[in-house]
C-alpha cells in the first residue's frame, strides 16, 4: 500500500507536469514504485491515445508489453531487468539494442537521455539540498552500483524520485545524504506516501503540482513531519580509511566513502 501510495502521488504529479504527451519519451525502473508508476502512465496514455517516442534503460516485461501495444514506437535497450524482455528482442524490430556511449555518454551529443522527457527513479536516501544516495544505506555500508541514476537526472526534463518516507524507523529524509551520488542540482521532485517535494529551482512545477491539488511540502517540513514518527538517528561513524569513489558522469570525483568503525 506505501509503495502504491507514492507511484500514484507520482504519477499525478507526472500527469499534471504535462511531460506526457504525444512523441514523449519515458524511462523507469524495476522496483515496485517504478512499475506501478508505468502502469499509471500505461492507462492514461491508453485513455487519452496518446503514443510515445520511446523508452530507455533498464528493459522490463512492462515496458516490452508497453511497446506491443504501441504506446510507444521504439526501445532502447541497454540493460534488460527480466526473462520477458528476450522474446521482445527476439522479434520486434522496434525493440534495439543500444550500447552505453549511445545511452548516456555526456561527451556524445546524441546520447538518448539528454533528449529524455520523463525518469522515474528510486534513491536510499535524500537530503534537504535533493542530493541523493543510492549507494550506502543507513548504516554506512556499501550496497551496489549506480547505473544511469545521474545520467538520466541530468538529462531528462523531469526527473522524479521515488522514496518511501522510512524505512524499517530510519527516516529517508536527512539533513545531508552520507554519500552524494546525483546532485541535487539535477533532480526535480522528490516523493514519498507523506507528500511532494518539488526543489525550489522548479517554480514552474511547483505551480502546476499545487494547481492539481497534490500535496506539496517543503522538504524541511516533510523531513520534520517524518521524524516526528521515527526520531532522528545516530550518525554512522567511520574511519579515515577511503573505500570507494564516486565517479559523476563527467568523469570528475564528486564524493568518497569511507569504511565503516
Amino acid at each position: 500500500p506505501v509503495q502504491l501510495r507514492i507511484a500514484e502521488l507520482a504519477f499525478q504529479l507526472i500527469k499534471a507536469s504535462g511531460y506526457i504527451a504525444p512523441d514523449c519519451s519515458f524511462q523507469t525502473g524495476g522496483g515496485g514504485p517504478s512499475l506501478a508508476v508505468a502502469r499509471f502512465v500505461r492507462d492514461y496514455m491508453k485513455e487519452r491515445g496518446i503514443q510515445g517516442s520511446y523508452c530507455i534503460g533498464g528493459i522490463t516485461g512492462y515496458m516490452a508489453d508497453m511497446l506491443k501495444e504501441g504506446l510507444f514506437r521504439s526501445l532502447f535497450d541497454v540493460q534488460s531487468f527480466d526473462a520477458a524482455v528476450t522474446s521482445s528482442l527476439a522479434g520486434n524490430p522496434n525493440h534495439i539494442e543500444a550500447d552505453v556511449s549511445w545511452y548516456a555518454n555526456p561527451f556524445n551529443k546524441g546520447c538518448l537521455v539528454n533528449d529524455l522527457d520523463v525518469v522515474v527513479l528510486a534513491a536510499l536516501d535524500v537530503d534537504v539540498d535533493f542530493n541523493v544516495d543510492v549507494l550506502t544505506g543507513h548504516d554506512g555500508v556499501l550496497r551496489g552500483a549506480s547505473g544511469g541514476h545521474s545520467d538520466t537526472a541530468a538529462g531528462a526534463k523531469l526527473s522524479v524520485i521515488t522514496i518511501p518516507s522510512m524505512r524499517n524507523g530510519v527516516p529517508s529524509i536527512k539533513e545531508k545524504v552520507q554519500t552524494i551520488v546525483t546532485p541535487g542540482e539535477t533532480i526535480d521532485v522528490i516523493v514519498t506516501e507523506k507528500g511532494i517535494a518539488v526543489n525550489p529551482r522548479r517554480g514552474d512545477l511547483l505551480a502546476k503540482a499545487r494547481d492539481a491539488g497534490l500535496p506539496v511540502k517543503d522538504i524541511r517540513q516533510l523531513k520534520a513531519e517524518i521524524e516526528r514518527t521515527t526520531g532522528v538517528p545516530d550518525e554512522v561513524e567511520f574511519t579515515d580509511q577511503i573505500v570507494g569513489l564516486v565517479e559523476y558522469r563527467d568523469g570528475t570525483f564528486i564524493d568518497s566513502i569511507y569504511k565503516t568503525k
